[in-house]
């Protein structure tokens, strides 16, 4: 069992008098699990008694006046890839998560993989492809817009023939796309808070992590602590941690890593603003060790506060 008591302990004085305002929603594709995230993280607030506003961001940030902190629950485009956190650091207005700079590099999968890479992070071979440009990779392959989340827009490709279909579907949401060498494996996640590394969460659901199987009741089933060996449990702990750092983030994220029979490991990517319901994984791993959801938002928000931003 590894040590929190430091994460239990922080120092929830300074969040006295505080308040949050909860972002929720954003214009990007997540807008629908970004809703549930900020209605759970306000939720947890209230039970302790903070004063908390919700937002829901359409177009453009107003804030209400007298906001202490932004607890930032935008998933994906806006919220997620560093433009929200710009926003807020010029306005020298204090945010929960990551800074700007760290979110981009995070949220951009072309530029994390090639920070892997230059890290010696263990990470599927990749080739970014341009519309009309043909893979040297054979399949089986990944093909995943470079800037989204939850899953959407991702096609496992096992011929030539289904190429054409999901190369446009990836380029409706960018110009590019990322195509990963297909890697079995288990669905393993791993939570980071600072540099503390929560236990690691194993997904098992049937086909394909996808967004009906992360989001749909019943499609997915969750092992805390991941059912893994002492070695493997090591490997991929320092693998998320590693990936964490080498973008150069300080707060806290969520990286999802596969797992082969070989013990092989393959990091795809990492998330900086994670879901925050009470059956999202961060909460998941977090309960594992006695967190629940509102003890898990004032930590980060405390550490949050501690840290300020730096682009």
């Amino acid at each position: 069992m590894r040590d929190y008591q430091h994460l239990l302990q922080v120092d929830r004085s300074l969040l006295r008098g505080i308040h949050f305002v909860v972002l929720k929603g954003g214009p990007g594709e997540e807008r629908a699990v970004s809703l549930q995230s900020g209605a759970a993280v306000a939720d947890a607030l209230r039970s302790r008694q903070y004063h908390v506003t919700e937002v829901d961001v359409t177009k453009g940030l107003d804030l209400p006046k007298g906001t202490d902190l932004v607890f930032n629950m935008v998933h994906g485009t806006f919220g997620e890839d560093g433009c929200l956190q710009d926003l807020l650091e010029k306005r020298g207005v204090q945010f929960t998560g990551d800074g700007a700079a760290g979110c981009r590099l995070a949220f951009d999968k072309i530029l994390a993989k090639r920070r892997f890479v230059k890290a010696g992070i263990p990470t599927a071979p990749f080739e970014i492809l341009s519309p009309g440009q043909q893979p040297s990779i054979v399949p089986p392959f990944v093909l995943k817009p470079p800037c989204q989340g939850s899953s959407i827009g991702v096609h496992v490709v096992h011929s030539w023939q289904q190429m054409p279909q999901a190369m446009e579907s990836c380029l409706k949401y960018d110009s590019k796309v990322l195509l990963e060498l297909f890697f079995s494996g288990r669905e393993l996640t791993v939570s980071i808070i600072e540099n503390t590394v929560l236990p690691a969460v194993e997904i098992v659901s049937t086909g394909m992590y996808g967004y009906e199987n992360k989001y749909v009741a019943g499609r997915s089933k969750y092992f805390v602590p991941a059912r893994l060996s002492s070695d493997h449990t090591m490997a991929v702990m320092r693998a998320a941690l590693a990936a964490h750092q080498a973008l150069g983030l300080r707060l806290c994220s969520r990286v999802d890593i596969l797992l082969s029979e070989e013990g092989r490991l393959n990091v795809l990517e990492v998330n900086t603003v994670p879901g925050m319901m009470p059956s999202s994984l961060m909460p998941r791993a977090a309960a594992s060790i006695g967190i629940d959801l509102s003890l898990l938002c004032e930590i980060i928000a405390v550490l949050s506060l501690k840290k300020g931003k730096k682009a």
